[in-house]
């Protein structure tokens, strides 16, 4: 089969594409033929050897979800049947996601329900399970609160838009660089999109909530914007901390950091989430949360937000469009399209 792997970290150039052996179902496992595998942000920082919760041996195929048909079925398993459509968690076992086929841990393969096409399925996993968790679980939302979205024109961020206002958000104020993410996140659904490339966004912000603050707020490009959305936060504020896009260090100016820590009236507080950890100390809650997921997604409660769809063989351009923040929506790659 064909598979895209990873032999040396560095540039996008490292992806190859080339001939591997077909894996084959162990117990508890099932195989899947691949039609549609999504492009996550964190395949670039493993391909490139960032910094990352997990550590990555070489060689390694990158991708974490899948969507497409049961192939067969490990020992013990009883289904689903063989040619059931599903979506699936995959790369415990190093057989990822970048290929014809993977295998999967059958505990983490979901039928896709009719009206969802693969593509739409594989959209939905990573970026929006990460969403309605952050959302619902860490920062337990509550109806009527306000919520600031940075990077409200990408996956997670346009995800977060759609699902905070379904989970009876007040307020959803959206952040983003361009103003083509910006017509996304409006798109989403967002009450009002600030530019965080301008220096006073933080104070747009608080203009935009009568100089009351938000809620709960979502981080995921570290550097300087994670002290500027601390500044956003209302007393009892929630800051939920889920990626580090611009790979830059949690930067904490001065003002902010002592506000945040010494002033004891905003009783503020920060989380930090990674999904991985969820489905390894919580997996059936993230389970359930992605079944949720999935039913909002086929009953029309949350649109799937489908970007560039590129054949697998151009996967290292597929990373090149993510670095270079090219892309709005769910990058997919087709390993059966021919290149």
């Amino acid at each position: 089969m064909k598979a895209v792997r990873v032999h040396r970290f560095g540039p996008p150039e490292v992806l190859t594409y080339e001939e591997v052996p077909r894996p084959e179902p162990g117990p508890g496992q099932v195989l899947i033929r691949v039609a549609s595998a999504s492009v996550n942000y964190a395949d670039v920082m493993r391909r490139s050897n960032a910094p990352y919760p997990f550590p990555t041996s070489l060689p390694f195929t990158p991708g974490s979800e899948v969507a497409g048909l049961v192939e067969s079925l490990g020992p013990e398993v009883p289904g689903p049947s063989v040619g059931t459509p599903v979506f699936a968690l995959v790369g415990q076992d190093g057989s990822s996601g970048y290929a014809q086929y993977a295998l999967a841990e059958a505990a983490q393969v979901i039928p896709i329900p009719p009206g969802l096409s693969a593509d739409a399925a594989c959209a939905l996993a990573v970026a929006g399970l990460t969403a309605l968790l952050v959302l619902r679980e860490v920062a337990r939302l509550q109806p009527g609160e306000r919520v600031l979205i940075p990077g409200a024109g990408g996956g997670v961020g346009g995800y977060a838009v759609q699902l905070a206002k379904l989970l009876g958000a007040g307020l959803v104020i959206g952040a983003a660089s361009s103003p083509a993410k910006h017509a996304a996140a409006r798109a989403s659904g967002a009450d009002h999109v600030v530019d965080y490339t301008q220096a006073d966004w933080p104070e747009q912000v608080l203009a935009l909530t009568g100089n009351q603050g938000v809620d709960v707020a979502l981080e995921m490009s570290g550097g300087p914007v994670f002290a500027e959305t601390l500044r956003c936060l209302a007393p009892f504020g929630r800051t939920v901390v889920y990626g580090m896009a611009s790979r830059e260090p949690l930067q904490f100016d001065t003002p902010s950091t002592l506000r945040f820590f010494y002033n004891p009236s905003p009783n503020q507080s920060l989380h930090v989430f990674n999904l991985g950890l969820w489905f390894g100390l919580r997996p059936q809650l993230a389970v359930a949360a992605l079944r949720d997921l999935i039913g909002f997604a086929a009953s029309g409660q949350v649109q799937v937000q489908v970007g560039q769809v590129l054949p697998l063989a151009k996967a290292a351009e597929a990373h090149r469009l993510i670095e270079a923040r090219q892309t709005t929506g769910k990058l997919i790659l087709r390993p059966w399209a021919e290149s």
